[in-house]
């Protein structure tokens, strides 16, 4: 069975369309990229997806649940994390997981929240205020809040954006670590070292879906060319090459 399985989705804010019949299958254990520009839809998507939208057309289901009738259902099955870092900044890791804890009604809370901390390696830093942490450690943090309630399903909306390098590669890691144990995610970015770690992605642009498969599969039915540039000074050849006939994206 597919976790995710929908069709035709449309979604319109006034006269705007913000997803114009998206088609999309994520199988069971499976990472699937979502990529597109800001404002084509990604967001919107996603939020159908978890429940917090209703489509103004289309079916579907995730993880068998119908995203018409049973998004209460969805919501609880689903880890959803958001663009923007969410979570109280004068409370701790640690308060910030309880009061997570709570809201799914977890019970016992210590043993939910102490088993959390131990699985994203943030038990030394119980007692650190979320306000102090950098970008990348926030990022744990709001993993660790969305895998709490184990849910069977992830929902990432640009989960590393404004994240350094090293800090992006171990949070992809966690990602690769829990979809081993059958999670599956679903999740945006704009940065194509992190589509490659994906099993597959799926293109939208202007609300609709413009290509899905793999990496390989993507760019060869696009024509075009990728090249790995390596050695020092890349960052001048990257603006050398900006802008420049024929070259797409540095």
């Amino acid at each position: 069975m597919n976790a995710i399985d929908v069709h035709g989705l449309v979604k319109r804010f006034g006269n705007k369309t913000v997803v114009d019949h998206v088609t999309m299958s994520v199988a069971e254990g499976e990472i699937v990229g979502f990529l597109g520009p800001n404002g084509s839809g990604k967001t919107t998507t996603i939020r159908i997806m978890c429940g917090l939208l209703t489509p103004d057309e289309g079916e579907g289901t995730v993880l068998g649940f119908n995203i018409r009738t049973d998004s209460l259902r969805i919501k609880r099955e689903v880890g959803y994390m958001t663009q923007k870092f969410s979570f109280y900044e004068d409370l701790t890791i640690g308060e910030n997981l309880e009061f997570v804890a709570r809201l799914y009604r977890l019970k016992p809370v210590e043993e939910y929240v102490a088993g959390t901390l131990e699985d994203l390696g943030l038990t030394t830093r119980r007692n650190q205020l979320a306000g102090t942490l950098s970008g990348g450690w926030k990022q744990r943090l709001a993993l660790a809040a969305c895998i709490m309630h184990k849910p069977k399903l992830l929902l990432l909306d640009e989960p590393t954006a404004g994240v350094d390098p090293k800090a992006r590669r171990e949070f992809w890691d966690e990602i690769h670590r829990l979809a081993s144990g059958g999670l599956t995610v679903l999740v945006s970015t704009h940065y194509m070292d992190e589509a490659e770690r994906c099993h597959r992605i799926s293109y939208i642009s202007y609300g609709k879906m413009l290509a899905t498969g793999t990496v390989a599969e993507v760019v060869k039915n696009a024509g075009l060319t990728t090249f790995v540039l390596q050695g020092p000074r890349l960052d001048q050849v990257a603006e050398a090459l900006q802008g420049r006939p024929g070259v797409d994206q540095v």
